[in-house]
Parts: structure tokens; sequence; C-alpha cells
């Protein structure tokens, strides 16, 4: 059933533009209405209501909070959803926009070719101990389980990727 919630969620969100004649760009960093650099407290609010709890730490002089959602107040399909909040960007802080965010998701409800449908391919692919990593230069950070099932899912603001050094001969 979690599956099919799943999949008719991510069916949705791709029909728009599919019926408009044009693929969806790939835009990693935003998921379930949240995008990194772009949405801030009150938007996540509005959507997902209040934390189940909020940790806060001090970095750099900088006060960051770290929204979490676990348990009921998870997304569905998801253990745990934890929104950082605090970016410094054009010499500027704001701690009400959101920096980047993390996915637990349950398991079953993402996987590789899932996530290959909704993201496309990814631009670099390694192997960390027993679990595949997927990255996503638009800002998306998936790792997978052996069997396939993603584990966590990372979102932040796109991420240039250095060229793979060569293998030597």
């Amino acid at each position: 059933m979690l599956r099919l919630v799943v999949a008719l969620l991510l069916a949705t969100a791709l029909a728009g533009p599919l019926a408009a004649g044009r693929l969806p760009a790939a835009h990693a960093a935003d998921w379930g209405q949240i995008r990194p650099g772009t949405s801030t407290k009150e938007t996540v609010r509005a959507r997902y209501g209040a934390p189940t709890r909020v940790d806060r730490t001090k970095e750099q002089g900088y006060e960051l909070e770290d929204w979490v959602y676990e348990a009921a107040q998870a997304p569905v399909g998801m253990d745990r959803l934890v929104v950082h909040y605090g970016l410094l960007a054009d010499g500027a802080f704001r701690p009400e926009v959101v920096r980047g965010f993390r996915l637990e998701p349950k398991r079953g409800s993402f996987n590789r070719k899932l996530i290959i449908d909704g993201w496309g391919s990814p631009d670099r692919q390694t192997q960390q101990d027993n679990e595949q990593v997927l990255l996503f230069r638009e800002g998306l950070l998936v790792y997978l389980h052996e069997d396939g099932q993603a584990r966590l899912m990372v979102f932040s603001l796109p991420q240039p990727l250095s060229k793979p050094a060569a293998t030597p001969r």
C-alpha cells in the first residue's frame, strides 16, 4: 500500500510537465515543496506543521536550527525528515532559510529505480562499505542498501562536481 501511495505521489508530480509535452528538469534539491536556499521556516511549517523537536547549535558564531519530524509527524513513507536552517549567502546570514534537509525513508518507500525515474541518472556513483552512493549535482546524495532500497537522502544547494581523478596505469 505504501509503495502505491509513493508511486502515485511521484506520478502526480511528473504529470503536469509531461502533459505539457516536456520532460521535467532535474531539481534534486527539491522534494515535498522544500527547496534549499529558497524555502523558509514559515513555508515548511505551513506544509508540515510544528516539528517533533528543534535542535539548536552554534557554528562559527551563527545560531543554527534543525527541525526534526519523526514517527507520526514524519511525511508519509518516511521514518524521519530533518530540515537544517541557517544559510550564509552573499555575505549575509539568513537564519530562517533552509540550508538543506535529509530524508530517512521507510524500507520500501524509495528504491534505485524510483530515484532514477524521478531525478534522472546520477552524475556520479560510488560504493561505500556495502552501500551504493548516488550523487546528483543538483544537490541530492542518496545512500542505497545492498538491495537497492534508499537508506538516506540528503538534499542541499547544487554542488559543483570536480572531475574524478585519473586512474594510474
